[in-house]
Parts: C-alpha cells; structure tokens; sequence
C-alpha cells in the first residue's frame, strides 16, 4: 500500500508536511509498538527456553523408559556372560547372574518336523486336486478348503499367510518326480510331529509315515522325526524341547546353535566393569544434559559494556527468574538422594557418582568405582536402578515419574507453551491493529495538513492580489 504522507514540502505554506506527519505518527504509535516489540521478543524466547528444557527431559526419559520395542541403552548388568564359541552357544545374563563357569556338552540339539506330499506335476503352477486339506501339531489343527483350479503355488501363500499363527510354513521342491509341497514348523522336540489329513491322494501323513524321495507317490516325513535337546551342564544331563535354554543355570538364557551337536563349549560369567561402567557414564551424560539446559534459560550473561540502548549490563536469559526449571531440578535431584530399593548400594556417591557444588553435574571416579566392584556391589548396582518387584522403586522408575508431569501430552510443558502461543497470538492481533491505527492516522494527518496548506496557499494568494492592488493605487496616486 502508498504511504499517504506527501515527501515534499507544502506548495502553499512551504512546510515539510511529510516530516511533521511522520513525527506525529511515531510519538503516537512509540509507546504502544516498543510494548509489543518487547512482549513478542519475551514470548518467543520463554517459548524457546521451554523447548530447550522439554527437548533435554525428553532425551532423558527416553533411556530411563524407552519406547516399546526399542532396547534400553541403560542395562546396569553386574555380571556378563561369555561363550568360548559363540557358534555352538550363544549367552546372554541378566541381574541374576553369579560370577561362575559352565562346561556345556551338546549330544543333540532339538529339531523340528519336516514333512512332504507326494509330487503332482507342474511346479508352482501345477494344479492340486479339490478337497479338504488339514494340518495338524500338537494337537492344533487347521483346515484349508481346496476349491477346483487352484494351484500348489497359491497353496503355499494360502498356508504361510498364516505362520503366525500356526508356526508352520509351507514351500516348494521340484524334483525328477515332480513338485512336492513342503511343511517346515519353528515348533521344535520331541511330539511336534506334523501330520496332514486331506480327500486329495498323497496329502495325507501319518505321524510315523517317513517320505521315499525315490517315490513320486510317497508322503511323510523327511529325514528323522523331530527331537528334543540333549546336553549337559556341568555333568548335569538335560533335555529340552527347545534349543532356547532359559533359566536352567540362574541368570543364563543359552542358545543352542545348529551344527552343535557333540560339542563342548564353556560358558564363563564374570564382573562386567567395562558394561556397567558404560550404562552409568550414558545416565551421568543424559542427566548433565538437562542440568546444562537449564542453567542454558535460566543464567543471565553479565557484560563488561553497558547496553547503549538501556545502560543494563546483565541480560535476563529465556527463563530467568521462572519457577518451572528450578522445579525440574529439584525433582530430579529429590531422586537421586532419595533411598529406593533396599541392597547394600542405597546411593550413587558409593559407586563413585559424584555432584559438583559448583554446577550440579554428575562425574564418575574411576578409582571409587573400581573400588565398590571389588567389594562385591557389581550385582547390587541394576537392583538401585531398575528395582525389585514391579521396579518402581528403582531410580529409573523414579525420576521417570518425576519428568512424566512435565513431558506427558497435556502436561506441564503443553500448557505453558499452549499459554505463550496464545499470548503471541494476542500481539499478532494487537501488531495488526496498531499498524491499522497507524495508516488511518496517518492518512488523517496527511489530509489535514495538506488542507492547511492549500488553505494557507489561497491565502497566499489573496494577500498577494491585495498587496499588487495597493501598490497599483499608489502607483496612479504619484502620477
């Protein structure tokens, strides 16, 4: 839009209109536009200060409860287990863990049962004859109904479609006697036989019916029926329907691998410093960082050279004198005291955590830290963090409570930043119409003045016509 204010100076009174118009304006509009200026620049920066906060908190809650499905970065395990050949048994441990050696024998590992039809010809597009087909394991069953035209390849999809479920897959060997449909189960030991039932010939398997590769009209199973583990701990024989071996030693999950079988492998559990020392150094730093942010919105700068504009030399930071980022602190602080989980570790100074009185950080000594492992406290350190029971008196549990206010959807956090952004609405409408109130002034203005100085121009003139009159008498006067 035009500005309405005339550049030049009046023609009839010689006045710089522009000039006066644009001062009257400015003395009008000044104390209104620096309030806006200055709440605006508030408003944005609180809400950024507030971004701040919830962006760190969020980081840390993030390792004290992490998102389903994602695996906590924060393991505090005291003890760790080690397979001398990871390719015969894999370990893992857990806080039950005791330091300890296992010899571990392997006769057999569990297997799973493998069935086959008789061949019908065509491949995966071969045609199966119509009936009812139905697959059977541990006494679970389920029925397909095989309308005329379908094919072995669409039977297949038909079947492993519902794997999920069933635990059983279905595929496809072509062989010089044609295509047999194939069933493979992840259900492994010893009575997970696969058996079929079906009205179509060469799809039905007994439970002891072995497959004659050489025969295109044989069915059954392929190889050996399924079996279960057989191995041994220590000279402690075992069995198991499953190659997943949890539990049996206290605290140790062990896998036992394919192509294991007469094996000797040695499991080994000892204190796992380089483990613990790494889930703590992850808590400190994720802690830290919320510390850092808040004295990032709340500490003022102080400066040598005074503002030119105000003469103060201390700047306000974004939270400067807010309650809400104290309030984080001492909530998180009020945990870090606070005694949760009865054990022999009750606080973090005994595993060398320390905080600074200058800053509020948290720094780890290496030197306590090695100490506390060698009084025996390694096992102790996941119980203070993770709990007993249902875990909520554990620290992680704890201080994710404390942040939970503050970071859930309708929280702490979304009603004050809901609160800024409707304030900075309000100056968005209250900039709108101060700039509204500025053109009308200024129009107003610009149209009297100029009225004025077309008045004063006329007048001007008129004078100008009397003075050229008299000077005419006179001059007639003196002839």
């Amino acid at each position: 839009m035009a500005s309405p204010i005339t550049p030049s100076t009046g023609l009839g009174s010689g006045l710089a209109i522009g000039d006066i118009v644009t001062a009257l304006v400015n003395a009008d509009k000044t104390a209104k536009q620096t309030q806006i200026t200055t709440q605006t620049k508030l408003v944005t920066t609180k809400l950024s200060g507030i971004g701040t906060l919830q962006s760190a908190l969020s980081s840390l809650q993030a390792l004290l409860k992490p998102p389903t499905g994602t695996t906590s970065k924060l393991q505090f395990a005291g003890y760790a287990a080690t397979s001398s050949d990871p390719a015969k048994v894999a370990v893992t441990s857990d806080n039950e863990a005791v330091p300890g050696t296992y010899v571990v024998k392997i006769n057999k590992v569990a297997t799973s049962s493998n069935v086959a039809t008789a061949s019908i010809a065509g491949g995966v597009d071969g045609t199966v004859p119509a009936g009812d087909f139905t697959i059977t394991q541990n006494g679970v069953s389920k029925t397909y109904n095989i309308p005329a035209g379908t094919t072995l390849g669409s039977l297949v999809k038909q079947i492993n479609a519902d794997a999920k479920t069933t635990n059983i897959s279905a595929n496809i060997i072509t062989d010089d006697h044609g295509s047999r449909l194939i069933l493979g189960s992840t259900t492994t030991g010893a009575g997970s036989e696969i058996t079929t039932t079906s009205s179509i010939p060469g799809f039905s398997i007994g439970k002891t019916d072995q497959l004659d590769p050489a025969s295109a009209t044989s069915a059954g199973y392929i190889g050996s029926p399924p079996s279960d583990a057989s191995f041994t701990i220590n000279g402690f024989a075992i069995t198991s329907k499953s190659n997943n071996i949890d539990k049996t030693v206290g605290g140790l999950s062990m896998n036992l691998m394919p192509g294991s079988e007469n094996s000797t492998t040695t499991v080994t559990v000892s204190t796992d410093k380089d483990g613990l020392k790494a889930s703590l150094q992850t808590f400190i730093d994720a802690y830290n960082a919320v510390v850092s942010a808040v004295a990032t919105v709340t500490k003022a700068t102080i400066s040598d050279t005074p503002d030119p504009k105000t003469g103060a030399r201390v700047t306000p930071a974004a939270l400067t004198g807010d309650a809400l980022p104290r309030s984080i602190l001492a909530a998180l602080r009020n945990e870090l005291v606070t005694t949760g989980a009865s054990g022999k570790l009750s606080v973090l100074s005994q595993l060398g955590i320390n905080t600074s009185q200058t800053d509020g950080t948290l720094s780890l000594d290496a030197t306590k830290f090695g100490a506390a492992l060698d009084k025996g406290l390694a096992g102790e350190v996941q119980q203070l963090f993770s709990g007993t029971g249902d875990g909520t008196n554990g620290l992680l549990a704890r201080m994710n409570a404390a942040v939970t206010p503050y970071t859930q959807t309708g929280g702490i956090f979304d009603t004050r930043k809901s609160s800024l952004n409707k304030q900075q609405s309000q100056l968005l409408d209250q900039q709108a119409a101060l700039d509204l109130h500025v053109t009308k002034l200024t129009e107003t203005l610009t149209a009297k003045y100029n009225a004025m100085d077309l008045l004063v121009g006329q007048l001007k003139a008129s004078a100008s016509n009397i003075t050229s009159f008299f000077e005419s008498l006179n001059a007639q006067n003196k002839g």
